[in-house]
């Protein structure tokens, strides 16, 4: 049986697959035959508990289905991506959603407490890790062309130093100590590297498993990027218009982080108005409540601000079409965007 046909078998939810693929005892060790079992118990309260919680919430797989997109694009068979393929970015990401709750000191995700405040930062860190690993270890095992792990094992240690390079700058800069003509550059950056990285990413691994040639897979790396960049916009703008993603903008507030309507209002602001919102910033970095500044903020720049984001959008898609046609999974995409924007 083809790699392709066998791994089109394995579940596509990462918390079964944890199940069926964890291995309790690694297999340099199968020889000491002496050594009794540890009990599962321990495995369950160190690692297999808190990550199984943590992977059933559910999540828009978006990056799963970027990982299809790319196969695809890259002229993949028509059945589909191998689920395995597409796995592993989603493991990526599910690491480094744990990690990074626990730097912004994060109280919620995916509808529940982020991971560190149920099971303590430790367990929750070693977890957020493991899932950094666990995606290199199964792309080890893939049946595929050597040229091809390689090619996505580069891509994701690129990606994976590009996110943390990201990071630096979410969980540095803060929006009361920039000046004004810095922000929007920080922003735009962050982005880049973070979200758009990773989106990046998935994209292409889905065209390099399906053997694309260098310049379809920078076609398809060129879509990932600024799809992910367009939705980083269109999250943080929800954080200070959605009564829904509330919570998480006024997070984002109280912790001090950089995100898009700090830049679009160092556009457009006056010198005065911008140094008052900084003032305020401050303010509620220190405890005040965010209300206020989240009203400013969404009074001056959440027209503009989705105007920005449709723009985005449609130079993406303007983009991707002109370079692959009217492809259905172009399309499918495209309508799923437009439901998601709407959503904010």
């Amino acid at each position: 049986m083809s790699q392709a046909r066998a791994l089109s078998n394995l579940p596509s939810d990462l918390a079964t697959l944890l199940r069926e693929r964890f291995e309790p005892v690694p297999a340099l060790d199968s020889g000491r035959s002496e050594q009794p079992p540890l009990s599962p118990r321990l495995w369950d309260e160190a690692l297999l508990g808190p990550l199984e919680e943590f992977l059933d919430r559910p999540g828009k797989r978006f990056r799963a289905r970027l990982v299809e997109l790319g196969w695809s694009l890259g002229g993949g068979a028509p059945g589909g991506c191998p689920p395995m393929v597409a796995n592993l970015v989603e493991m990526l990401h599910a690491g480094s959603l744990i990690v990074d709750d626990i730097e912004d000191e994060s109280e919620v995700r995916r509808g529940g407490p982020a991971l560190h405040r149920v099971h303590g930062v430790p367990i929750a860190l070693n977890a957020g890790n493991w899932l950094y690993f666990w995606p290199l270890f199964e792309l080890a095992r893939l049946d595929a062309e050597p040229g091809v792990v390689l090619a996505i094992f580069r891509r994701m240690s690129e990606a994976l130093l590009r996110c943390h390079q990201g990071q630096a700058l979410d969980i540095g800069a803060r929006p009361f100590a920039l000046r004004q003509p810095e922000v929007e550059p920080v922003v735009r950056t962050t982005s880049r590297l973070k979200t758009g990285s990773l989106m990046e990413l998935a994209a292409t691994t889905g065209a390099l498993a399906a053997g694309a040639d260098e310049p379809r897979v920078r076609a398809v790396a060129d879509v990932g990027r600024e799809l992910g960049m367009a939705l980083q916009m269109l999250d943080d703008l929800g954080g200070i218009t959605s009564a829904s993603r509330r919570a998480k903008g006024d997070e984002d507030l109280r912790r001090g982080r950089v995100t898009w309507p700090w830049a679009w209002l160092a556009q457009v602001a006056e010198p005065l108005v911008f140094l008052r919102a900084q003032r305020e910033a401050r303010r509620v970095h220190d405890g005040a409540d965010p209300s206020v500044l989240r009203d400013e903020l969404a009074g001056r720049v959440a027209r503009d601000g989705r105007r920005q984001v449709r723009a985005h959008l449609e130079s993406t898609f303007e983009g991707a079409r002109s370079e692959f046609g009217s492809a259905d999974a172009l399309s499918t995409l495209a309508d799923e965007v437009e439901r998601l924007e709407r959503s904010y």
